[in-house]
């Protein structure tokens, strides 16, 4: 798998997402690239503390950040070269298959919608958030992406929900449940 992930989002930046990536290559080998976006200054800077020089890491410069104090929708169309808007970019151009930000939701949700589209039939994304239990492991669909979603647009997004968990579960077909609170 190609991931992108954007280096400068979250409240603690370069320092702890380039930590996580470092543990992610060493403990995920199906993990074949890893793109950090941002500046490439600091990402380097990271990695060096962490005496990281894996191949399957390929750095991405952007020179631009989206603040969380940005309207998602403008920051995407002014700040093109924002670490979230380059991450989806590799998407769209086939280099990723998926991206990863801890930074402002609402921006990585327009830079998708804007870049990448949505599927025929589907008015606007949802979330998903994999989250772990004693026993098993649950998909949260739309956790926080539209807060006035029509009743068709949730049947959609867990209809998509759905085939997410199925296509990415551990677990048997006969284990999987799936449930819907209105």
């Amino acid at each position: 798998m190609k991931i992108a992930l954007d280096a400068m989002g979250g409240d603690f930046g370069p320092p702890n997402l380039v930590a996580g990536a470092v543990m992610a290559l060493h403990d995920y080998k199906q993990i074949s690239k890893l793109y950090l976006v941002g500046d490439s200054a600091k990402i380097e800077n990271e990695l060096r503390k962490h005496q990281c020089n894996d191949s399957r890491i390929d750095i991405v410069h952007s020179t631009q950040v989206v603040d969380m104090s940005d309207r998602a929708w403008t920051a995407v169309r002014r700040k093109k070269d924002s670490s979230i808007s380059r991450a989806v970019d590799l998407v769209k151009h086939g280099d990723a298959d998926a991206v990863v930000s801890a930074g402002h939701t609402g921006a990585a949700v327009a830079a998708g919608t804007i870049k990448l589209r949505t599927l025929p039939g589907i008015d606007r994304p949802g979330i998903a958030a994999v989250l772990p239990t004693e026993t098993n492991v649950f998909v949260l669909i739309d956790a926080g992406a539209n807060i006035d979603a029509r009743p068709g647009t949730s049947s959609s997004i867990c209809v998509h929900g759905l085939g997410l968990f199925t296509s990415c579960s551990p677990l048997q077909e006969s284990d999987r449940r799936f449930g819907f609170a209105g």
